[in-house]
């Protein structure tokens, strides 16, 4: 965005949590990795945070954290961390970045839950702005993020870890939840994620993706607004007239 590249949430190993392995190779490696200016971190998960991915980046490139979670990251890798409370804004080589609210919360250890604050992005560069979720269950923020950043170019957003819905659905949104924030955002394209790669709950793998298609079929907003469906390791491009793959 504004001729910058970000990373979040860097995960590249073939297992999170010693337990749950990745289901295929991630987009990219590390090495082919454009020069980055920031990498973003939404919450301290492992299949969010994997510590290696951090130690391995080029030491130079900050890394920006919710509050709370600084320290830890800056005992792994002797780097810039920049921590945020829900609604502060830094700008890094010319990226405006919000920290936003979400409804999750945090743990890395068996005694540390919710020492450390949680949360998506919206990130604004050039003329364009998007929006990444992080984890999040349904709350009343998405309309509330889509007034405070209006002309949202995309919201990326998730759709998987929602089985069984008792437990679940205070953790993460399910597929159509996602379509129905993404209504409320005002994004023009909805990219969903968190799905596919870990098998972290009991729905199957790839049931997510073709629920949310359901939803878009039936449900889908009729203005003019896309959805992106990438395979791993795609690249889109997203234009504010239009899509271009």
């Amino acid at each position: 965005m504004g001729g910058r590249s970000f990373l979040v949430d860097p995960v590249f190993g073939r297992r999170v949590g010693w337990v749950y392995r990745r289901h295929g190779l991630p987009g990219l490696s590390p090495h082919q990795l454009p020069e980055l200016s920031v990498v973003l971190v939404t919450h301290n998960h492992y299949d969010h945070l994997e510590r290696d991915a951090v130690r391995n980046l080029a030491p130079e490139i900050p890394v920006v954290v919710p509050a709370g979670l600084g320290r830890r990251v800056e005992r792994w890798s002797l780097r810039p961390v920049v921590e945020l409370e829900w609604w502060q804004t830094i700008e890094i080589d010319g990226l405006h970045i919000t920290l936003v609210p979400a409804r999750h919360w945090s743990r890395r250890r068996i005694f540390d839950t919710n020492r450390s604050l949680w949360g998506g992005f919206v990130v604004e560069g050039g003329d364009q702005r998007v929006y990444f979720a992080g984890d999040t269950a349904w709350f009343d923020g998405f309309s509330e993020i889509g007034r405070r950043f209006p002309g949202l170019l995309a919201a990326v957003l998730p759709i998987g870890g929602y089985s069984p819905a008792w437990f679940m659905e205070n953790h993460h949104l399910n597929a159509a939840q996602a379509g129905q924030a993404f209504t409320l955002t005002g994004a023009r394209y909805l990219v969903p994620m968190h799905w596919g790669a870990f098998q972290l709950t009991d729905e199957p793998l790839a049931e997510p993706i073709r629920r949310l298609e359901k939803w878009w079929r039936r449900q889908g907003p009729r203005d003019g607004r896309e959805m992106i469906l990438q395979a791993v390791g795609e690249t889109v491009v997203l234009e504010t007239g239009e899509a271009a793959r």
